[in-house]
């Protein structure tokens, strides 16, 4: 007898754990995702699949590269001498504030068995060509500040557009909550920088 009723317990408590899979707060990350999966199926299970949509997943693709162009371009300016502190102080703001987003959306396009790379041609506003990087590389000074933040601006408001969509059309809650932290920082840095701007 003792042993049937500890085999129901078990069997109660997976049932448990199975549905607290599609409940669980933590739905959005890697933990409590997997519980029973490797018995029920060696498919991918339907958790994955479920907390996201094509926006997410189109979201993350098209701002990973977006972000990682403007820390590069953070980079380029921090390599430059004699910057004012001021430009310096935002190339750093930027790069601490956007790689480890790149970081988070790497690792939700992971959780949701997403690829990080983009499928078909998709254009991203606000994106420099090489071009753009090679005449900002080029420019010092006064020259070098101007263009930074004049680029970055125009960066910053393709990242706007892109974020603006994920709220309005997202359906997981953390890349919706990250994508409104970027609207808000992002809103916050493109109004400093045309003070900036302004002043130079």
């Amino acid at each position: 007898m003792k042993k049937i009723l500890t085999a129901s317990a078990a069997a109660l408590a997976a049932v448990i754990a199975l549905s607290g899979c599609s409940t669980s707060p933590d739905a959005g990350s890697m933990e409590g995702m997997d519980h029973g999966s490797s018995a029920m199926s060696t498919t991918q299970p339907p958790a994955i699949g479920a907390n996201h949509n094509a926006a997410d997943t189109m979201f993350a693709q098209m701002m990973l590269p977006h972000h990682s162009q403007a820390v590069e371009m953070s980079d380029i300016m921090l390599a430059k001498p004699s910057l004012d502190a001021k430009i310096i102080a935002l190339a750093k703001d930027i790069k601490t504030a956007q790689a480890p987003e790149i970081s988070t959306m790497t690792n939700y396009l992971s959780a949701w068995g997403e690829s990080t790379a983009m499928t078909g041609d998709h254009s991203m506003a606000g994106m420099m060509t090489s071009a753009d990087l090679d005449k900002l590389k080029a420019a010092q000074g006064t020259e070098a500040a101007k263009l930074f933040l004049t680029q970055m601006t125009a960066h910053h408001k393709g990242a706007l557009e892109m974020a603006k969509t994920e709220v309005a059309d997202g359906k997981n809650a953390d890349a919706v909550t990250l994508a409104k932290s970027i609207v808000s920082s992002q809103e916050a840095e493109i109004n400093d920088m045309k003070e900036l701007l302004a002043a130079l």
